[in-house]
């Protein structure tokens, strides 16, 4: 099944560039729920930012972005106001939800949705990823860092083509050498692939053993 990737670009006040990657969702602060913020109000403007990019945006710069007064909000209110947004989208049976993505805030929408979605994008065909680029991204997914050599085994195919593709789609990026002759390269998956698939950390993969038991 081709899987459409989505290009974006991202809003300076609401997603400034950072080419940081990272494969973990975002720590919240241990600070306390603050009261005195008006959720509401607060999960209005959340909302506004959100809507104002396709991008992940960490809770610690919502919390600036969306503030009132100039004073920042933490993490944990944003959290908070997060919730009260989703039990609206919910109550009202709307099609999406905020959610935590590649350390970020998201607005997705819902699997049942999701064919309306992709009738959206079905002009975009060019980016659309092969059966061959989508094997060789899951593997490169569950074993990473893996090595060409490694994924061409699995696949039993020659794979630097498609690699070459999913690097510079930035899905796939070098994460290192490996410790033997010639030190090749290591490969692994980007803060991107995590945006791409929808999760907000490698933890989030399907259970291997799950598929097992199908088959």
């Amino acid at each position: 099944m081709e899987q459409d990737v989505q290009t974006a670009t991202l809003e300076e006040q609401v997603n400034p560039a950072d080419e940081q990657e990272a494969d973990v969702i975002e720590e919240v602060d241990n600070e306390p729920v603050d009261e005195s913020v008006d959720v509401q109000v607060f999960g209005a403007r959340i909302e506004a930012a959100l809507m104002a990019t396709d991008r992940p945006v960490p809770g610690s710069r919502l919390g600036e972005i969306a503030s009132m007064d100039g004073k920042k909000v933490n993490g944990r209110t944003v959290a908070k106001a997060v919730a009260a947004l989703n039990e609206v989208y919910e109550s009202t049976g709307r099609s999406f939800r905020v959610e935590q993505v590649a350390g970020g805030w998201q607005i997705v929408t819902l699997a049942d949705f999701a064919e309306v979605a992709a009738g959206v994008n079905r002009t975009r065909a060019a980016t659309r990823l092969s059966p061959a680029a989508l094997e060789t991204l899951a593997i490169i997914a569950y074993k990473q860092p893996v090595l060409k050599a490694d994924i061409e085994a699995i696949r039993g195919v020659a794979c630097g083509e498609v690699i070459r593709s999913l690097l510079e789609r930035r899905l796939v990026k070098i994460v290192g050498r490996a410790e033997e002759l010639g030190r090749p390269m290591l490969y692994g998956t980007t803060k991107s692939f995590l945006e791409v698939f929808g999760m907000s950390g490698l933890k989030d993969l399907p259970d291997v053993a799950a598929f097992k038991q199908k088959a």
